[in-house]
């Protein structure tokens, strides 16, 4: 056996590292697929079922492996072979998740997230993580010499796994990835098991041929694997970043700057140069404060959960001289970007915290008139922000004609979707509740107050307007209004599937966004296809 083996000590460091890197690839996976799927627990469930997979495959395999031939190069060589494939994941995952993801999308009609998510975990990284789910098997075979001690043994052998699992579940998330990224994430986890293989050959004076070119492939993965975007396709981005919570990004045009936390779905901030409207629902959200009497009463509180980069905030700013505005939002890296690239004032206060939790900890008798409620986690709402017991405390801390409006992403056909899960849940806590569609988008706006009459309130106040770009909008609102009748969905703190119906919303949507390039493909196959783009 090689010497560095001898004390066992060099054994030990090997089940901790692995520990440590299977860890570190799966939060890795996490962020490098949550721009294109999301980070939704649905998400997560895929990427932890996948790796649990690999590694149930790696600890039978390795355990045969071991039995048949018990030499710790075989081993070594495995960890050089996943060390290859986790430092060539910078320089080519995200181009076969998209690769994976065109496929599909023109192969299957339901589930699409679920099945494209799930193939690119397999594709990506289910193999590097078998070869180190068959590191433990292997060392048990290696280390223990007599059954009088083989408990303690394996007793410290998995304890080295554990105590290196959790220093790789929180250096990417609280240290590398801040700080440096995904990417480099994973070639510093690369880095380390191809360390670990080069001291064990290094030390046997044996000439590896696969450490050598791991050395040159890791080499190469360092000058390429760190430099791509996430939206490769695109060269016009004005920040790219990553946050402990999200993927960021900012890109803008003569005309506006817009904020995203994913490259393929949704717009979560827009701030015009020109200081107008957007023309998407952050507009129909201005109803709100004529809802709750801006036009009658001297001062007008709004809280914002859910504050991103302050797009509602800024406009109500602008278009009132009464209202003082405050937000509240989880991600801080968020509110640096908004005084940095959308202009957010300075006087409007944001705290970074959970906005459910920022609610708890209010006094009782800290009321506003107006509490918008926009706060997604990609596609889907956080579920502690979508039951009826968070409905019922935003109640408790609105004035008594105070008005609660909701951002309402994905609309979705038929009784069972989420914004009529939403809309039943918000109806048994508030008693006039109203909803309007955004026009030529996704988006619809729910309203919801104890005061019967906000409608009435509503149409009289933004008739004193003068004429002009937001009496034009409001008029539009006005004319897409709708008396919400309510059903008996409800969720709870206990039940909110909030991701499941996300995810059949966000279906339908790609259904038939879908089905228009299916009908070109069909007439004119994948040429007429890349012709559209």
């Amino acid at each position: 056996m090689n010497k560095i083996l001898q004390n066992k000590t060099y054994l030990y460091l090997t089940e901790f590292f692995a520990g440590m890197s299977v860890m570190a690839v799966e939060l890795g996976a996490s962020r490098l697929l949550a721009p294109y799927f999301s980070s939704s627990q649905i998400v997560w469930t895929i990427i932890i079922g996948t790796i649990m997979i690999a590694m149930a495959l790696g600890n039978i395999m390795g355990g045969r492996w071991a039995d048949k031939d018990p030499n710790p190069d075989r081993l070594y060589k495995r960890i050089i072979i996943a060390a290859i494939w986790i430092g060539l994941i910078p320089v080519a995952g995200k181009y076969i998740i998209l690769g994976i993801s065109a496929l599909l999308v023109f192969t299957i009609n339901t589930n699409f997230l679920v099945i494209a998510a799930f193939a690119a975990c397999m594709v990506v990284f289910v193999f590097p993580l078998f070869l180190l789910g068959t590191v433990t098997p292997s060392l048990v075979k290696y280390t223990v010499d007599s059954l009088d001690d083989s408990g303690k043994t394996v007793g410290y052998l998995n304890a080295a796994n554990t105590i290196g699992s959790i220093i790789g579940t929180f250096v990417p998330t609280f240290i590398s990835i801040p700080a440096v990224g995904t990417n480099i994430t994973f070639l510093i986890f690369s880095g380390i098991l191809l360390l670990l293989a080069i001291v064990y050959f290094a030390s046997s004076k044996k000439k590896s041929v696969a450490a050598i070119i791991a050395i040159i492939v890791f080499a190469a993965s360092c000058i390429f694997g760190h430099g791509d975007s996430f939206a490769f396709w695109r060269d016009d981005l004005t920040y790219e970043g990553e946050s402990i919570y999200n993927y960021l990004q900012v890109y803008e045009d003569d005309s506006k700057v817009v904020f995203s936390t994913n490259v393929l779905f949704g717009v979560q901030s827009v701030y015009r140069k020109e200081k107008t409207l957007t023309g998407m629902y952050y507009d129909y959200a201005m109803a709100a404060p004529f809802m709750a009497g801006v036009g009658e009463k001297e001062d007008l509180d709004i809280l914002i959960l859910g504050m991103g980069t302050g797009t509602f905030a800024t406009q109500c700013n602008r278009y009132f001289t009464n209202v003082n505005v405050e937000g509240v939002e989880i991600d801080e890296r968020i509110t640096d970007l908004a005084h940095e690239y959308f202009e957010l004032p300075n006087d409007i206060r944001v705290t970074t915290y959970d906005g459910r939790a920022y609610l708890h900890g209010l006094d009782s008798d800290r009321k506003y008139d107006v509490i918008m409620v926009d706060a997604y986690q990609d596609i889907t709402i956080p579920f502690q922000m979508s039951s009826i017991e968070f409905f019922s405390l935003v109640k408790e801390h609105l004035t008594d004609d105070g008005v609660m409006v909701v951002n309402m992403n994905m609309i979705s056909d038929g009784e069972d979707g989420i914004n009529a899960y939403l809309a039943d849940t918000i109806s048994k806590v508030f008693e006039s509740v109203y909803t309007a569609d955004v026009y030529n988008g996704t988006n619809r706006e729910l309203y919801a107050s104890s005061n019967p009459d906000i409608i009435e309130r509503f149409e009289k106040g933004y008739s004193l307007e003068e004429e002009g770009s937001l009496r034009n909008m409001m008029e539009r609102v006005d004319g897409a209004l709708t008396a919400y009748e309510a059903g008996d969905h409800l969720l709870t703190d206990d039940k909110a599937p909030v991701e499941l119906l996300s995810m059949k919303a966000i279906d339908a949507i790609i259904g038939k966004e879908v089905d228009y390039y299916k009908q070109i493909y069909d007439e004119k196959g994948l040429e007429g296809v890349i012709e559209r783009f």
